[in-house]
């Protein structure tokens, strides 16, 4: 639990203290965001509003994990990082440098396109592939992989995608995860559309995974006082809820100063970043299936744009909403932004409370 408070509020500490020098910086390279035409008129005073904050997110994640584990080992009670934290980081810093080099590519040459998409896809593909390869290897003493090839929704269910063999089923493991990246990942970015909204969303998705950390840790199987039948087969769970502490922390931090009216946007840095570390909780943690509860305000955004799309495109150009994705829809109805985002947390919050529910539920009952 120390090294919980040492990860969480240090990673507050430097996203809170960071997050304005960065903003210092890149006023001064005139790194600012751009705009689109299409969008609520209301949104083009944020034209040159700072972006790529989402560098300062990673960072100071980073900075905060080796920080505890270097101060647990003074101490005596670490045993350094864990290969599941560290894949976690992968995933997490890998997406967003690719979300860095997009955004850079849009502020540098003022325009809403960054990355092509082949490349936007080929940077992920990469990222995810070498996770998922990755997550199935290093066995702890108990034979524990930080991931399996096996289905999971609170914890790995009778369904391995295995069934077919080995290589066939990491083959499949590979598809499996990236689509969760993909889903993921793209979720949060749909998502950062208006101020804090994205960034306070996240917060409590990443308060979750810690919580949830810390009673997979104190119910793992191998306990003698865990019942076989409810006990959570998750390799260095401690440690991956150390991370989504320092994510909360660091995304509380960041959010001072992203709050409306903003003084930095995340960019697609901070949005790929996230979205990779919400993936690859679900994925380490052995929940895939519980992340559409837990992400359920990223699902239901995502949801709006596909339907949107769909529509439009089968019924030859009439709409659903007013604007996709979904908050905008309602800035367009007459809602005040702040007000979209209040109630957008209200309504993540809620996914999160009935995920974590759901999450208890099951060890009680069985």
């Amino acid at each position: 639990m120390i090294a919980l408070l040492i990860g969480s509020a240090s990673a507050l500490f430097f996203a809170l203290v960071g997050t304005p020098l960065f903003i210092k910086l890149l006023v001064r390279k005139s790194y600012g965001q751009f705009i689109r035409d299409d969008g609520p008129t209301a949104h083009h005073t944020k034209r040159g509003t700072p972006t790529m904050g989402g560098a300062v997110i990673v960072g100071s994640v980073l900075l905060a994990y080796f920080l505890t584990h270097g101060v647990m080992a003074l101490l005596g009670a670490s045993t350094g990082p864990s290969v599941s934290g560290l894949l976690l980081l992968l995933v997490t810093a890998g997406m967003g440098a690719v979300g860095f080099f997009d955004d850079y590519i849009k502020i540098s040459k003022q325009r809403s396109l960054g990355l092509s998409a082949g490349a936007k896809i080929a940077g992920q593909s990469f990222v995810g592939i070498l996770f998922a390869v990755l997550a199935l290897q290093f066995p702890d003493e108990q034979g524990r992989t930080p991931a399996s090839t096996a289905i999971s929704f609170l914890r790995d269910t009778s369904v391995d995608l295995a069934f077919a063999g080995t290589l066939v089923g990491a083959i499949l493991f590979v598809l499996w995860s990236n689509l969760i990246m993909t889903a993921a990942t793209n979720g949060v970015n749909l998502a950062d559309g208006l101020d804090g909204l994205a960034a306070g969303a996240s917060i409590l998705v990443f308060a979750a995974y810690m919580l949830m950390g810390i009673w997979q840790s104190n119910q793992s199987c191998g306990s003698l006082q865990v019942p076989v039948n409810v006990c959570y087969e998750v390799r260095d769970p401690l440690d991956l809820a150390l991370i989504a502490g320092s994510m909360a922390g660091a995304l509380v931090g960041f959010l001072w100063w992203n709050t409306s009216p903003a003084k930095i946007f995340m960019g697609d840095t901070g949005s790929l970043a996230i979205g990779g570390a919400i993936a690859g909780f679900a994925i380490l943690s052995r929940t895939q299936l519980l992340l559409v509860v837990m992400a359920g305000l990223f699902v239901m955004i995502t949801l709006s744009v596909i339907i949107q799309v769909g529509y439009f495109k089968a019924t030859g150009g009439k709409r659903v909403f007013k604007m996709a994705p979904l908050q905008h829809h309602f800035e367009l109805k007459g809602w005040q932004e702040v007000t979209v985002v209040v109630r957008f947390w209200i309504l993540g919050g809620l996914f999160v409370a009935v995920a974590l529910g759901i999450f208890y539920a099951d060890w009680v009952v069985g």
